[in-house]
């Protein structure tokens, strides 16, 4: 009951909280870079954050990026400080949109998304009742519009679209393939450039697509602190509001007390709970929430409850309406409840629960909300709990208590084929500590070890259900993430850097030490040991960047060519007698790139490369085959891949010059004949041409990429439903 109590405390506190937008530095940083580069505009910003905080988290990062991007094509500071605007308030028309559009988990109708075109509109309604700018207008009216001018509402066309509008389609598009929604995952960065090539042309600028490509490859650490650090150092106060007339500062939010117990216990707790406040607005969503529905906190927070979000129904299977909903009738009667119900997270996997109402009260008697518990009842054993016993049965680094090197080697494997087994995603985080040789040559090496506990105990502190932290060699760790994506896990381990950087090691004299991160995430045709290169190879990266920083690689799994579920598999043709596996791919991104992609696969499978004459390249890889070998029949058999590259454009008219894409004519053999005899070697040659395709994010038929360019972008970040 003291437990309870203290929940419930915490739980008041909860319920007059703000609606905070989430961070997208922090919020202290946030609401300066606002006020500084808005000036007395900021309350329309107040207002969009009010209305929908991931919209206002989206703008500001969408702008943050548009400022580092136009002052690496150096653009003059007016071009840039127009641009900075529209793109932080291109999307202030949101505030007309109903609240039930914006929270929608599944597709929008299309009566739902004629409301979110007219909600653009809004926006240049709002603006030109006291913008004096008529080249912001022009970009905030043109945002969206298409390079080919096929958009009826957006007639312009090519460059006649303002550079402004063309920039930041790009970027708010790329924002919103790579950040975590309700409706879907966030895409890798990788994925998310692919798509933008695969669109160049037709729905993006190309040669502005090329240019954002090389800027995210030249700035491979965070690019907002380039935007802020302008905002904040050089920007002149009255400038901000050389665009309207100036409006009273808005009232700073207070503080609130940190309750540091509570708050854990809700993080850590295996079961879901979700409190809801007496206005029906989402305001605690925890751990156990998140691995039971599939739906992250951040993207489900300040939403409006409605039992159709997790598709509930009743033992007989029919759906509970709200006026039955256990959280509206402990909130009206102020009595708890315990019902079975099933529930259906963003998988659409029904998972029978023990659903548990409390109501809250305040000492007056008033009702603030209702706790919803759940607990999962259902008796199959799912992919977290085993890789959960696997983590629990691990045997421990002494120093730190980590999986040693020799438990991460045998639970790798295992956990790899487990994640491909049910097709779901995982990822590798390995970290190392910075200039960790000065540590103990200036320190001591009792420094260095506690160095290195900082570090372990963090990663520890990050786990979730079904992770493992192991210590891999020295001061360097990994830190496997059960069911978790490229963003995410990159996300986490941006998250631990910060953190680490902040601790004060006492052994140094309250001085602190840094780490460098390198993420990746499983994708098709991978074996533990090239998913273990390519994080690697991501670290390497990361240093050679300048330390201190989070690099990730890796395409992730991809979707089939009919846009259906995402898959690790895929039909291959007819193979000819000598080769084992011949095939022609298509990828949306020019030759340079593709050449790139091709040395990250040569490198992660430790291939030879016997020849590179012209647009040929012909490989060596060996079959990696653990164990010993007992009979001449185990010894590894070596393949011969032979690639043919050819760069060619595809236009729409004969005016057209194109949009450049890579061909590539691939076939695989063995290098000896008596290998050939082997019968696995055929499935051993599709599995690496699989994780060729991955790497080179290519497919087997162009006209799934033709299609592709057909289909709009969405540039709203909850309109957008594809995968």
């Amino acid at each position: 009951m003291s437990q309870l109590g203290s929940l419930l405390q915490e739980l008041e506190l909860v319920s007059a909280a703000t609606r905070d937008m989430p961070p997208v530095v922090s919020p202290a940083v946030d609401s300066q870079l606002i006020q500084v580069r808005l000036g007395a505009a900021a309350g329309l910003f107040a207002a969009l954050r009010c209305k929908h905080p991931p919209s206002a988290g989206h703008s500001l990062r969408v702008a943050l990026v548009c400022s580092a991007w136009a002052q690496a094509m150096q653009l003059p500071d007016d071009e840039c400080d127009v641009i900075e605007l529209a793109a932080l308030l291109h999307d202030v028309g949101v505030v007309g949109v109903p609240e039930i559009i914006l929270q929608k988990p599944g597709p929008l109708d299309p009566e739902e998304s004629a409301l979110m075109d007219r909600a653009r509109r809004m926006s240049l309604d709002i603006l030109q009742q006291f913008c004096r700018s008529s080249r912001l207008l022009e970009i905030v009216e043109n945002v969206g519009a298409r390079y080919d001018g096929c958009l009826s509402k957006h007639p312009r066309k090519g460059d006649e679209i303002p550079l402004g509008a063309r920039m930041i389609t790009i970027v708010e598009a790329f924002d919103a393939m790579t950040t975590e929604h309700v409706y879907r995952p966030a895409r890798s960065h990788e994925r998310a450039l692919a798509e933008l090539f695969e669109c160049a042309g037709t729905q993006f600028d190309p040669e502005l697509v090329q240019s954002f490509a090389n800027f995210h490859q030249s700035c491979p650490s965070d690019w907002r602190c380039t935007g802020a650090q302008r905002w904040l150092r050089s920007l002149d106060p009255a400038q901000a509001d050389a665009h309207w007339s100036l409006n009273p500062a808005p009232r700073p939010v207070a503080p609130q007390e940190d309750a540091l117990f509570q708050s854990k216990l809700l993080e850590n707790m295996y079961d879901a709970v979700l409190f809801i406040d007496s206005a029906g607005v989402i305001k605690q969503w925890n751990r156990g929430a998140e691995r039971l529905t599939g739906i992250p906190a951040a993207s489900i927070r300040q939403c409006r409850w409605n039992p159709e979000l997790l598709s509930m129904a009743d033992e007989r299977g029919h759906l509970i309406t709200e006026a039955d909903c256990p959280v509206n009738g402990a909130i009206r009667s102020g009595v708890q409840s315990l019902r079975r119900l099933t529930i259906s997270g963003r998988s659409g996997r029904a998972v029978a629960v023990d659903t548990h109402a409390i109501p809250v009260m305040s000492p007056e008697g008033a009702t603030l909300g209702a706790i919803l518990l759940f607990h999962d009842a259902s008796s199959e054993i799912t992919l977290e709990q085993r890789c959960q016993n696997l983590h629990n049965k691990a045997t421990k680094d002494p120093l730190t208590q980590a999986a040693n090197r020799a438990e991460f080697d045998r639970v790798f494997e295992m956990f790899v084929a487990a994640h491909q087994q049910q097709s779901v995603p995982c990822a590798l985080i390995m970290c190392d500590i910075d200039r960790f040789k000065s540590v103990n040559d200036t320190y001591g090496h009792q420094a260095g070890d506690e160095a290195i506990k900082s570090l372990a105990a963090l990663l520890k502190s990050s786990c979730r259900p079904g992770d493992l932290v192991a210590r891999y060699g020295g001061e360097e760790f990994v830190l496997l993430c059960a069911d978790c994506d490229n963003a995410a896990a990159a996300r986490r381990a941006e998250e631990i850097r910060q953190a680490l950087e902040r601790i004060p090691q006492p052994q140094m004299g309250g001085k602190t030490i840094s780490a460098s991160f390198g993420v990746t995430e499983i994708q098709p045709g991978d074996s533990p040991e090239t998913m273990l290169r390519r994080a690697d190879r991501a670290l390497l990266t990361a240093k050679a960047n300048g330390r201190n920083q989070v690099v990730q690689l890796g395409s992730g799994p991809m979707e089939t060519e009919s846009g259906g579920k995402r898959s690790f598999f895929w039909p291959f043709q007819s193979i000819k007698p000598k080769e084992l596996v011949e095939q022609t791919l298509y990828t949306p991104v020019p030759l340079k790139i593709a050449v790139e992609k091709l040395r990250g696969f040569v490198a992660d499978h430790r291939a030879t490369i016997l020849q590179a004459d012209g647009n040929k390249v012909q490989l060596q890889i060996e079959e990696i085959r653990p164990g010993g070998f007992r009979r001449l029949t185990d010894r590894p058999a070596t393949f011969q891949m032979q690639i043919i590259f050819e760069e060619y454009r595809r236009g729409k008219t004969p005016d057209d010059s194109g949009v450049t894409r890579t061909r590539m004519h691939v076939s695989m053999a063995v290098r000896k004949n008596r290998d050939r005899r082997r019968s696995d070697l055929s499935d051993k040659a599709r599995d690496m041409l699989t994780s060729f395709r991955s790497y080179l994010m290519a497919s087997t038929e162009e006209d799934a990429v033709v299609e592709s360019e057909r289909k709009p972008w969405r540039f709203f970040p909850w309109m957008s439903k594809k995968g």
